[in-house]
């Protein structure tokens, strides 16, 4: 059984930063595409960061410059640093781990930005 779970979510204040982890079982972490994505209060998900196998990273306008998806294949595990966090990115964050016709998500974790 496959699974995604994220952690690293929490409270911070404009301008913190946050470390978000995706820890995946029951997949070869390291052939799939990681890819993290958002979802506010009342607006639809968003793309936020891809990471692929091959290890080519791609990010949204809104955070390019303040994430940074990497990867750790021996630990199966994703992650998103994020930095000058901003009350626009409050939202809760998952992951996904896509490969062909399979697609596996996480449950979510909350972060919220404000002082």
């Amino acid at each position: 059984q496959v699974q995604l779970v994220e952690s690293g979510g929490g409270l911070v204040q404009p301008g913190g930063s946050l470390r978000l982890s995706c820890k995946g079982s029951g997949i070869i972490f390291g052939i799939y595409t990681m890819t993290w994505y958002r979802q506010a209060p009342g607006k639809q998900r968003e793309w936020v960061a891809a990471l692929t196998s091959a290890g080519s990273t791609n990010y949204a306008d809104s955070v390019k410059g303040r994430f940074t998806i990497s990867r750790d294949n021996p630990r199966n595990t994703v992650y998103l640093e994020m930095n000058s966090l901003r009350p626009e990115d409050t939202a809760v964050y998952f992951c996904n781990a896509a490969r062909s016709q399979r697609d596996y998500w996480g449950q979510g974790t909350q972060v919220t930005v404000s002082s």
